[in-house]
């Protein structure tokens, strides 16, 4: 599987084409915005584009749906909590970058924790990480040993948790037993900034570090 990857938007949106050579289909991730550039990197590799998987429906993340979908004729994923978020982003586009948008794209299908998705020879499990917004999902690749995060964890970092349907306590909880319950050598593909691995964020995220130290406390406090 080859993973081709996009800065896109105001807001800097890693969005990821992920290219199963065998079979020429591909699954995009978070395609923000910049639909022309996105566009252009699905025709230079000639990837069949069969389904765009998105970790979450905030509107940077969603803006070049309709664009994408009209061109490949892609089906568009979300976990349902997520519909509420989604109905939002064309307020929020509004508010945050001065332009219309909308209406949102259709939902194909939702998707589930635990479901797996397959791209070729590689499957993809899903997980559930509420807290930067109430249907956050991941993906994690076992055997290529790597997780796209969105945003829940970046390098050095945690999600905002100041939006509508957020929560700080669900965001920690769903880090610490979904994300760094993996092995120290995955690496993460967060939804913004620079890649990271497991083991690094346990040992220098400040946010995450500074939170296992305060839930040691407690539990030799109980």
């Amino acid at each position: 599987m080859n993973i081709h990857h996009l800065v896109v938007g105001m807001l800097q949106v890693n969005c990821f084409l992920l290219h199963d050579t065998n079979t020429n289909e591909a699954f995009l991730i978070d395609p923000g915005d910049d639909a022309p550039q996105i566009l252009q990197l699905i025709e230079r590799t000639g990837a069949d584009v069969s389904q765009i998987t998105n970790t979450h429906a905030h509107f940077d993340h969603v803006l070049a749906v309709p664009e994408v979908q009209k061109a490949t004729a892609a089906t568009f994923h979300l976990y349902e909590a997520e519909l509420p978020v989604l109905g939002w982003a064309a307020d929020a586009t509004e508010m945050w970058l001065g332009r219309k948008w909308g209406p949102p794209p259709a939902i194909d299908s939702y998707l589930s924790p635990g479901q797996a998705l397959r791209l070729g020879e590689t499957e993809f499990e899903i997980r559930l990480v509420p807290g930067h917004s109430p249907g956050s999902i991941i993906y994690i690749d076992h055997d290529g040993r790597r997780a796209w995060v969105g945003d829940t964890v970046f390098a050095g970092g945690i999600g905002r948790t100041d939006f509508p349907g957020c929560s700080y306590s669900d965001l920690i909880e769903a880090i610490h037993t979904q994300i760094l319950a993996l092995p120290d050598d995955y690496e993460l593909y967060p939804g913004h900034g620079g890649f990271t691995t497991v083991g690094r964020e346990r040992n220098t995220n400040p946010f995450l570090t500074a939170e296992m130290r305060a839930q040691a406390l407690r539990q030799v406090k109980e």
